[in-house]
């Protein structure tokens, strides 16, 4: 048990020295003393300094908390073994199995190289065409990742959703917040399509459905987007969940259109209007970021005449659940026939063989 406690706190340092993590903690050091100078917060640097800092953090600060808790483990497995407490024993024992999947999560870092990834993320999910069986099988997907979010430790709400009157919902997104969730859930963008026999035909006949999965970054409030008063439109209405159930008696649900894209956004997880207005501008501007760099990715495309690597809209993975049961991605042919684990949360091997393939490209 001493033992591999103590390997795996070396794994860790090893990991510390790939990321450069004491490099990052004395970056971070040097901005927060710059901070604390005269006129910081008045210089045209500022805004950029405290983006990087808060990034720096993302990045070393939970592994930094994985090498105390590590270190804390030693401890306690030193103390089982040299008073033969049995009771000590099990806690280090629960606690060792605790923190070997807390080192895995970190050694995903390794793969996530993108300047957005730490960011946390908004997860979009609309269903396709298909009415009722695509409206319930984008509940369906909403339900995976929700329940992947608890699995993996994140933090996460409903933004917002819109219900289909049969059941189901016609689109939604959901607010994933931890350290690199959006580095962790871009593998995920693009289109899931579902195989089988449809609980709504009564002449139990084998269905195909389809949902969109979208994933954007949530932006910093410093990072420039710039949206004009003129440029958008802002309803508000009455918060309601499935059924028409009204889960507020005011008017808090907020959309906003942007008139020059027809970006259309809308939140309606919080209690007040003005809690919903911040998180609908957080979602629009993430949208516009994306739009943005959507466009910039083209242009270098037509210069350099390069295939776009997944456009969204592909279908990306198939969900079968009759004749046979079998998911598979058909961008890395990774596979299980445990189609019932995965919609329930059993992503994992998926969205690791993805980043593991495109770090391989990027090489």
């Amino acid at each position: 048990m001493d033992k591999e406690a103590n390997e795996l706190l070396q794994q860790l340092r090893e990991l510390k020295n790939i990321l450069k993590v004491d490099e990052k903690v004395r970056e971070a050091q040097q901005i927060e003393h710059q901070m604390s100078r005269p006129g910081f917060w008045e210089s045209a640097e500022a805004k950029g300094k405290i983006a990087r800092l808060k990034e720096l953090k993302a990045l070393f600060a939970p592994i930094l908390d994985a090498e105390k808790q590590m270190d804390d483990l030693c401890v306690l497995a030193q103390l089982a073994i040299q008073e033969n407490d049995q009771k000590a024993g099990e806690e280090a024992q629960a606690e060792l199995a605790r923190l070997k999947t807390v080192l895995e999560r970190l050694q995903v870092s390794t793969l996530l190289t993108g300047k957005d990834d730490y960011r946390d993320a908004f997860l979009s999910i609309h269903a396709g065409a298909g009415g009722r069986e695509s409206c319930d099988w984008a509940e369906m997907i909403m339900r995976m990742y929700l329940r992947y979010l608890e699995r993996q430790g994140f933090g996460f709400d409903i933004a917002d959703a819109t219900y289909a009157e049969e059941g189901g919902i016609k689109n939604a997104v959901v607010h994933a917040k931890g350290s690199n969730a959006y580095g962790i859930l871009k593998a995920e963008s693009g289109v899931h399509r579902l195989v089988r026999i449809s609980p709504y035909d009564a002449n139990k006949r084998r269905h195909t459905s389809f949902a969109s999965v979208d994933v954007l970054p949530e932006l910093d409030e410093n990072i420039e987007i710039e949206i004009r008063d003129e440029d958008i439109r802002i309803d508000t209405f009455r918060a309601s969940g499935p059924g028409g159930q009204h889960v507020n008696v005011t008017d808090s649900a907020v959309r906003i259109t942007h008139i020059l894209t027809g970006i259309v956004v809308s939140c309606q997880s919080q209690r007040s209007q003005h809690a919903n207005r911040k998180e609908a501008f957080s979602i629009l501007r993430s949208r516009l970021y994306q739009r943005e760099e959507q466009r910039r990715r083209e242009e270098l495309a037509k210069l350099y005449s390069e295939k776009s690597e997944i456009a969204f809209g592909s279908q990306i993975r198939s969900y079968t659940l009759h004749p046979y049961t079998l998911v598979k991605d058909h961008r890395t042919n990774v596979e299980t026939p445990a189609a019932t684990d995965v919609l329930d949360g059993d992503i994992e091997r998926f969205i690791l063989a993805y980043l593991k393939q495109s770090a391989a490209e990027k090489v």
